[in-house]
Order: C-alpha cells, then structure tokens, then sequence
C-alpha cells in the first residue's frame, strides 16, 4: 500500500490490530505530554473539564480520535466527529502552532513508544502514514502550515517542545487531575504505585513542566523492563482478528458501541 494514497487504511490495521494496546498508552502519554505547555495547560483549566469530568473529557478525546481511524475522516461517522472536534475548538482562541503541536504528538508520540516498547518496530510506511493520515485530519479542522514531510513536522515538534515547556501552575493543576484519572482504574491499594509507575515513565522536561520529583532510578529501570517484557510475550501471539479501537465494551463513559453514542454527542455542547 502507498502511504499516502492509503494512509488511513495504514493506519487503521496498525493502531486496530497490530499495536491496540500500544497506542492507546502512547496516547494517554501524549495527551499528558501536551499539558506541559503553560498556553495549553491554561486553556484546559479555564474550561474546568478536567476538575468537573477528568473521565468523560478523556473518553471524548479517545473516542472522537478512535471514530477517525476506525471509519476514516471522510466516513459520515469521520465527518461528525470532526464536526463535534471542530465544535469545542472553535469556541476558544487558540494558537495555531499549539494545535500544530497537539496534532503532532498523534503523529510522533506512538512511534517514539513503538521504538521502544513496541512487540515490532514500527515500519517507515506506517511512520508516513501517521504523517499524511494526521495532515490531512488538520487540514479538516482548519490547522494551518502543517510542515511538508515527516521529517520536517518532527523537527518542528522538537523545537516547539524546547522552547514552550516550562513550569506553570495550570501545568501542575491539569497534570494532577490526569494523574488522578489514571490511578483511579486500578484497586485503591494499588494507586500510589500506579502513580510512580507513571512518574517513572515520564522524561526529565516533563517533570520539569510539571514539578514532579523524578521516580527513583530502579523504579524506571523496572517500569521500562516491564514493558520490554510485556512485548517480548506479544510478539509469540497469535495476530489479532478484531479490532480494538472505539469497540470497546468497557468504557467508562459510553458503554457499548455503536449503539452507546454518537461521534456527535462526545465532546462539551
């Protein structure tokens, strides 16, 4: 398949079948990952979506992004989620290079966690048409000078990074809520270690925005052996038959699929 051309269906069989559960966690890091921007962190908190529903606001993101992959941005089921995207966007003044940025870590983010944590590495088809599948969502929610290339966007998402993470309060505040929200799927015995766990995952810039005290070092060492493991025992399974994006019966928001939603009803009104 051509990766432009067939960007979608790409990335559909990478993020569906092969790599499910890998990105959805790089996901979950990316968006924690943007909340290291004072200007992004800000916007969130002022909207208090996070403070009142931290749980819906993460299922709207999750499945209003699933809904594009699943079925494609062009899809009737595409054309409203972006609807229900360009919805929320448009009811806020927000930078452009901001939405470059947020856009960008969908691109990048799951193949800096392929690389490293993945059963396989991901191929350079599958790279491009991350790029081109995302380029052409941006251009559906009116984001302006995508960079020519996956090179080139990749280069504008390191400077960017170097440039815009720096420590604010609403970075902390947004970045608490998150943690909140990730410690409360498991057992209450278990959150303080789910906590470090993400702590440990997270790099020096990020800890930085965020004024978190890094993991201890074996902590680190043991959470990134972990994964490592996880997709040494992945690689010796069976491919999966189905697909594991928006079809998912346990979401704690919208249970059940289709029937528990429309793209339409996801996202603030």
């Amino acid at each position: 398949m051509d990766p432009e051309r067939d960007a979608w269906e790409i990335l559909r069989l990478s993020t569906g079948y092969e790599f499910p559960w890998d990105y959805t966690r790089a996901l979950e890091f990316a968006l924690f990952r943007t909340y290291c921007v004072p200007s992004i962190s800000a916007l969130l908190a002022r909207t208090g979506e996070f403070e009142r529903r931290p749980q819906k606001r993460y299922d709207d993101t999750a499945l209003l992004m699933g809904e594009l992959v699943d079925h494609g941005y062009d899809s009737p089921r595409g054309k409203e989620a972006l609807r229900a995207v360009n919805r929320m966007h448009h009811r806020y003044d927000i930078d452009n290079d901001d939405m470059l940025y947020v856009l960008s870590t969908f691109v990048y983010d799951p193949v800096e966690w392929l690389e490293q944590y993945g059963w396989r590495k991901p191929s350079e088809h599958e790279k491009q048409a991350s790029y081109h599948f995302y380029r052409a969502v941006g251009a559906r929610m009116g984001i302006r000078d995508v960079p020519e290339g996956y090179e080139a966007y990749l280069a504008f998402k390191r400077r960017y990074e170097a440039e815009r993470f720096k420590h604010a309060d609403t970075n902390a505040e947004i970045g608490r809520y998150t943690l909140d929200l990730f410690c409360s799927w498991y057992p209450a015995p278990l959150r303080p270690a789910a906590r470090q766990a993400v702590i440990a995952l997270l790099d020096p810039a990020m800890l930085d925005a965020f004024g978190l005290e890094p993991a201890p070092s074996w902590l680190t060492s043991t959470a990134k052996a972990a994964l490592r493991a996880r997709a040494r025992v992945v690689r010796r399974m069976p491919p999966r038959r189905e697909p594991f994006l928006t079809n998912q019966p346990k979401n704690r928001t919208y249970p059940g699929y289709p029937t528990g939603y429309r793209p339409s009803d996801l996202g603030t009104s």
